[in-house]
């Protein structure tokens, strides 16, 4: 590394734990906020299981949220012009509990 990297006050040294890098699922974000805060509870919802777990919550303050807001929006036009447009099916914002799919039967 130069000097003029390890002098630099402004230079940000993250650490991703490798239990934390492997993610966690998510396919429903709720969302809610009071004066201070944004709050995000990433949910992971299983077809014929009517009961979901909130997989992670973070806790933003409003600045942090119109950062992440700008971030998303700027990353998902830059997939779309790589990748084309994210099609958006015309169902609920609220997926069904059972995704539609058939009851199992023995």
């Amino acid at each position: 590394m130069s000097n003029e990297k390890k002098n630099n006050p402004n230079q940000l040294n993250i650490e991703l734990p490798e239990d934390v890098a492997e993610g966690i699922y998510s396919n429903l974000a709720i969302i809610a906020h009071s004066s201070s805060e944004f709050v995000v509870d990433f949910v992971r919802l299983l077809p014929n299981v009517p009961k979901a777990k909130v997989k992670s919550r973070i806790i933003l303050t409003p600045h942090h949220a119109k950062r992440l807001h700008k971030a998303l929006a700027d990353n998902i036009q830059k997939f779309e012009n790589q990748f084309g447009k994210i099609a958006e099916p015309n169902t609920p914002n609220f997926p069904p509990v059972n995704f539609n799919t058939p009851t199992a039967q023995a």
